[in-house]
């Protein structure tokens, strides 16, 4: 009985002891916190919620602003967007490797990736440009040119052409060649039959297309050093007025006169070939277009994207609010 007295006499100090033990660590990190630093304080809460929004951009949503016209109507210039990180694999690192996911983009999901055609300042600068991109939610963008314009370093369009495709144009006009099938199908009857809910513009009347090929063939005689024929000049008239030309056309009827005055030269040749032949899709890669087909410049001028350099999936427009809503 004496013993059983005394084993609960020592719980009970033990017991007493860690409560008091408690209670003097509670005190001292009360007095800790009264003496602390109100400015010190404030920088702590600043890190903490900077490394909750770095985290949630870089691997759930992250915010971007639309800089350009290449998607209207979709998306309008100024338009602030979530993006959908996690969908595809979020990269671990702003630049650095991504994390495996199941999903792959499909035909006409809105997606960013990096554009093929930038130019980086060095990796640092990169990270710190995402950081601070991300951390002001798209509000602070410190990578510009000369001009003072934001660099182009990641793209959003849609994803158009899949692995597999082979994707021609005709005055502007996008036609498919799907894989396994021998029929030519065009864009806007594919996106008919398929219910899809999004428009294609295009800011050039197919009317101007005669004037815009006759001067692509004016511009092959210049290249070689002849007298433009007098019917190509008036052939010309109003191309120059073009406010959004379609260069890949202008290009196509230069090249087309080039080649033919210069057989030999198998440079021409292989260009005339690839306007012919169109964009196939190699297997791993995408090839996203804007919907703002005449002002947006895309995997047409890049060529076919790599998957692992696609990033998200456009998600919810935030800003303006009178634009609120999915993107589709």
């Amino acid at each position: 009985m004496v013993q059983g007295s005394e084993f609960f006499n020592k719980v009970q100090q033990f017991t007493e002891q860690m409560l008091t033990r408690r209670r003097a660590i509670i005190r001292a990190k009360k007095e800790k916190q009264k003496a602390k630093n109100p400015i010190i304080d404030w920088i702590e809460a600043f890190v903490w919620a900077a490394g909750v929004v770095l985290i949630i951009n870089q691997y759930l949503f992250q915010a971007y602003q639309i800089p350009s016209g290449s998607m209207i109507d979709t998306l309008l210039i100024g338009d602030r967007i979530f993006v959908n990180k996690l969908v595809y694999g979020p990269e671990l690192l702003p630049g650095v490797g991504k994390l495996p996911s199941p999903f792959k983009p499909q035909r006409n999901q809105v997606i960013i990736f990096e554009n093929p055609s930038y130019i980086s300042r060095g990796p640092a600068f990169d990270v710190l440009q995402r950081v601070l991109y991300m951390l002001t939610l798209s509000l602070v963008d410190i990578d510009r040119d000369e001009n003072g314009a934001p660099k182009a370093h990641f793209l959003i369009k849609r994803a158009v052409g899949m692995s597999g495709d082979t994707i021609t144009m005709k005055d502007g006009e996008i036609y498919f060649l799907f894989p396994g099938e021998d029929r030519i199908v065009a864009e806007r009857d594919y996106i008919k039959a398929t219910n899809m809910n999004h428009r294609i513009n295009r800011l050039m009347d197919i009317s101007a297309y005669p004037a815009l090929q006759a001067a692509g063939r004016m511009a092959a005689y210049s290249d070689m050093g002849l007298q433009v024929p007098a019917a190509l000049l008036e052939q010309v008239k109003g191309a120059a007025t073009l406010q959004y030309p379609d260069y890949l056309e202008h290009e196509r009827s230069r090249i087309s006169v080039l080649q033919a005055a210069n057989p030999q030269d198998r440079r021409y040749t292989m260009l005339a070939a690839r306007f012919k032949l169109g964009w196939y899709v190699p297997e791993g890669r995408i090839f996203p277009m804007g919907d703002n087909r005449d002002n947006s410049r895309d995997a047409r001028y890049f060529g076919a994207v790599r998957l692992s350099k696609v990033l998200g999936q456009g998600s919810l427009k935030y800003w303006p609010l009178s634009r609120f809503g999915s993107i589709k």
